[in-house]
């Protein structure tokens, strides 16, 4: 697409900025302007002007050079502030934990617009949007500010590998994604004009997009990882590729799609393609995921209304028998894999209190689910 001259700002350069957002704003026919303080890829988008990504289709590899973008350091608040005051549409991915760094940047951009801007937040941390709306408030001395701008939730549902180091170096742009580009955006907070996106779906009600993220996607991904640490596997695609752990797997996912069908009224079908896409996904094995990497920080992954504990309470809530959901937790508070702070700290935890208590206590599941967990240890 001939670009336009128009900006759109994506703070944070990494996994998600490079591999989906900025390639969005590209092809809608933007300049991508980055924000990020990673001063090696900083230089390396200004010195080429583009960056490569690398699209892994199972057998098939496909590269693109992402253009015309460019990239401001974020320490720089008043260059960064400037970019922000005219760009069209901005998104924010740069981890849950450092929100709170970038809100005052926000702020500064968002007091120097005159018009309406639109940020999509795209975080893996529920209800991200008033989160970051939140952080930024604390920034602006003039609060009327915000009535122009749309917090706008997303799912990111296209998965990036993190790239070898080995690659970092030789090209610090370059960013590894699977084909599948298709962002789910919450139609119901976008403050008009929004330019016009490719690859973008606007949905409502935006919740049930959520539920299918956590309690289909990032749970099945997770039980996939840690029902493959216990067999030993080092990849996803092993893991997927052993017919036990594929059928456990599909059957939480499933599990999770009947109760979100049953809450939302959604067509059940639809979610069971869903699910089997998923499942196809996650066996790719040019993708090179990790059973580290997915299933990492599992303390997190444990923690009430997260995507394994909020599943059971989905199910719950609509009368959906979820035993299959309880023995990938099973799995979970298994998973042992050295080099995790947050591995560590499960095992720790489970050897202090015992693992009923801990299921209770920390994950917040009734005494008779700890139990039925137990049963499948």
């Amino acid at each position: 697409m001939i670009n336009t001259g128009k900006t759109a700002v994506m703070y944070g350069a990494g996994n998600i900025g490079r591999g989906f957002i900025g390639q969005i704003f590209s092809d809608s026919g933007f300049e991508v302007v980055f924000i990020d303080i990673n001063s090696g890829v900083i230089n390396a988008l200004n010195y080429k002007k583009s960056y490569t990504q690398v699209i892994v289709d199972f057998d098939e590899t496909n590269y693109r050079e992402i253009t015309p973008v460019r990239a401001v350091d974020g320490n720089n608040r008043p260059a960064a502030a400037k970019e922000i005051a005219n760009c069209y549409v901005m998104a924010v991915s740069v981890g849950a934990a450092v929100l709170p760094f970038v809100a005052p940047v926000i702020a500064d951009g968002l007091a120097l617009r005159k018009h309406p801007l639109n940020i999509l937040v795209c975080e893996n941390l529920i209800h991200a949007p008033e989160i970051l709306r939140g952080y930024v408030s604390e920034h602006l001395p003039d609060l009327s500010v915000l009535k122009q701008v749309g917090f706008v939730g997303t799912t990111i549902g296209r998965m990036v590998p993190v790239m070898p180091q080995q690659q970092k170096e030789a090209d610090p742009t370059c960013i590894a994604v699977e084909k599948f580009c298709s962002l789910p955006v919450d139609a119901d907070v976008i403050i008009p004009p929004m330019p016009e996106l490719k690859h973008t779906v606007h949905c409502s009600p935006f919740a049930f997009e959520e539920g299918k993220k956590l309690y289909v996607h990032n749970m099945g991904h997770a039980l996939a990882a840690y029902f493959g640490a216990i067999k030993g596997y080092l990849y996803i695609w092993q893991a997927i590729e052993d017919d036990f752990i594929k059928n456990n797997v599909r059957q939480a996912m499933l599990t999770s799609s009947i109760a979100l069908s049953k809450k939302y009224n959604e067509c059940i079908i639809g979610l069971t393609a869903y699910t089997d896409d998923l499942i196809s996904r996650f066996g790719n094995k040019s993708l090179g995921d990790t059973i580290a990497r997915v299933g990492g920080d599992p303390m997190r992954k444990l923690a009430p209304g997260d995507r394994l504990t909020g599943a059971v309470d989905l199910c719950k809530e609509q009368g959906v028998d979820y035993k299959s959901i309880l023995a990938g937790i099973s799995a979970a508070i298994r998973y042992n894999t050295l080099g995790d702070p947050s591995a560590d700290r499960l095992q720790k935890r489970l050897k202090e209190c015992g693992i009923k208590a801990f299921l209770t206590d920390y994950c917040g599941l009734s005494v008779d689910d700890a139990d039925k967990c137990c049963e499948f240890i």
